[in-house]
């Protein structure tokens, strides 16, 4: 039954019986009021404004549920850049720190948790390539290195390939550039 109301079958079922019945009740009187001037077309008039609140009333109801998916997605696209900025800071922060702490390694972890909440599968799959990288650069010494640097700078221009694409991959798609181009320009960019 909520899903009734939910898709407004229940409203489109109610506002159809009230037309019919408003108009087989509006012609009984339009033809009782025949010999009456201008009744019929008061009558006319009224049947007439019936209408128009009757599809004003369910463009607006349709306009309204639209305008509210609009906007969840567009909270819901600046969770996801949220989040993701919030990462990249973090590893940009490590990385300049150089020596990586508990704490550090902690706040990542936490950062994964938020990515599996926001995050599209492909993202989350490179996060984790990203990972076993950082694993196998710092988890030894916990000191990044030149060499480190360049190696984290890499993993993380692939993982941002694969936000850019969950972020704005629509637009890409639309600006007549490949997914290649794309990733090639970024790739060039990190090194």
């Amino acid at each position: 039954m909520r899903k009734w109301f939910e898709d407004n079958k229940v409203m489109m079922l109610l506002s159809a019986l009230v037309f019919i019945g408003g108009y087989f009740f509006l012609r009984l009187a339009y033809h009782m009021s025949d010999k009456m001037p201008f009744t019929q077309e008061i009558i006319l008039i009224i049947l007439g404004t019936l209408a128009t609140i009757l599809i004003t009333a369910m463009l607006l109801n349709k306009q309204t549920s639209v305008e509210l998916e609009k906007e969840q997605s567009i909270k819901f696209i600046e969770l996801k850049t949220e989040t993701y900025q919030k990462l990249i800071d973090t590893i940009e922060e490590m990385v300049l720190h150089k020596d990586i702490s508990s704490d550090d390694l902690t706040r990542l972890k936490f950062h994964t948790h938020r990515l599996a909440i926001f995050a599209s599968p492909a993202v989350l799959e490179e996060y984790e390539h990203f990972l076993d990288i950082f694993d196998q650069v710092i988890a030894k010494d916990r000191h990044v290195s030149m060499q480190d640097e360049d190696m984290l700078s890499e993993a993380l221009a692939k993982l941002t390939i694969y936000i850019r694409a969950d972020l704005v991959g629509e637009l890409d798609e639309e600006s007549g550039r490949s997914a290649k181009e794309i990733r090639d320009q970024i790739m060039a960019n990190a090194t």
